[in-house]
Formats: structure tokens, sequence, C-alpha cells
């Protein structure tokens, strides 16, 4: 019975909404969750116990389309974030963002934001600690942004990525992998 009013709201706001859309001339903005798509990788394989190793989000940005840095210009701005949900076993050790780019936009033309636009990376250095289970291993990150195209943001959102790996034994050699992603890091496989 309550299932009337709750979709008779959410038509409503569909319905203004797209009223709003074809005002400003937008029929091409795209949903929230379809603007970047994360994946991501994991810097070694296997993972020894008691190492650190790094995950990175590769966050590809449609064209036309930007995400305030982490360190949006406005404290009002929403920063682009990526967060683990950490597993028994595993210790964040840090999280590296990318510097943004100052850009001017038409909605802003006396002060550039900081944003990132095309393709981001941004990584988390981990340590599989001695307890970590062995074998497959999955850490839930979540991607969190608001996109923009040059005429107006969309509502943020909060994607889930997953990162997938494999615990090994401590003192187990591990193996390199994306050293295009992970330029120099062959210092973590030691």
């Amino acid at each position: 019975m309550r299932k009337v009013p709750i979709l008779a709201g959410f038509l409503a706001a569909a319905f203004l909404l797209a009223v709003a859309v074809a005002a400003r001339g937008q029929s091409g903005i795209l949903a929230p969750a379809s603007v970047v798509k994360p994946r991501a990788y994991v810097s070694l394989e296997p993972v020894p116990r008691g190492k650190e190793f790094e995950v990175a989000v590769v966050a590809s940005i449609v064209t036309g389309y930007h995400v305030n840095s982490h360190k949006p210009t406005d404290p009002y701005l929403i920063p682009t974030t990526v967060s683990a949900k950490l597993p028994k076993g595993f210790q964040l050790v840090d999280t590296i963002y990318p510097p943004g780019v100052e850009k001017r936009f038409p909605f802003s033309p006396d002060k550039p934001l900081n944003v990132y636009s095309g393709s981001v990376t941004l990584r988390l250095k981990l340590t599989a600690q001695k307890d970590a289970a062995l074998g497959a291993a999955t850490i839930p990150l979540t991607l969190r942004y608001q996109a923009c195209n040059d005429a107006a943001c969309l509502p943020p959102v909060s994607l889930p990525v997953e990162a997938k790996l494999r615990i090994a034994a401590a003192g187990t050699k591990p193996h390199p992998l994306h050293p295009e992603i992970f330029k120099s890091k062959a210092a973590s496989a030691r």
C-alpha cells in the first residue's frame, strides 16, 4: 500500500528533472554512475603475508565531463575519494591522490576549478598482515565523485569496485603486476 506514494514521488521527481533538463537544452546528460568507469588493479601476485602492496583504481571519465579533484578549490565542492572496507588481516598505510588540473568553465569564469578529466589513477598502499587469510581475497572499494560537464553538475555518486588478489605465506616471492600503472614500484616486490 505504501508503494504507491513512493512511486508517485519518484515519478514526480523524475518528471521535474526531465522538464529541467529539457528546459536547459541538456538532453545529452548521462546518468551520474555512467560518467566514470573504475577498474581496480593490484601491484603484486601473490601478495605475501607481512608485505606492503598497492591497489590502484583507474577511473576513466567520459569525454566532455570532469570530476572535482581530491582537493577541490572550494569547500562546498565534493572531492573525489576512494575508500576501502578492509577485510580482517589488511591494514591501510596511505591513500595517494594525484594533483588535479586547474580549469575554467562557463559556470565559473573567474575562478578555475581543480578537476580530473580523461583518466585518473588513485592508489592505496596496504599491508597484508601476518594473520591475513591465505588464498583468494577481495577488497571492497568505493569510488565517490560528482561529475559535471561545461553546463551542469550531476548528483554525487558512490560506485563499488573490487580488488581481487591472492595472499601467500610470508617469504613467498611476489611478481610485480601492471608496471604501466605502478611505475617504478618494483621496490614493492622486494
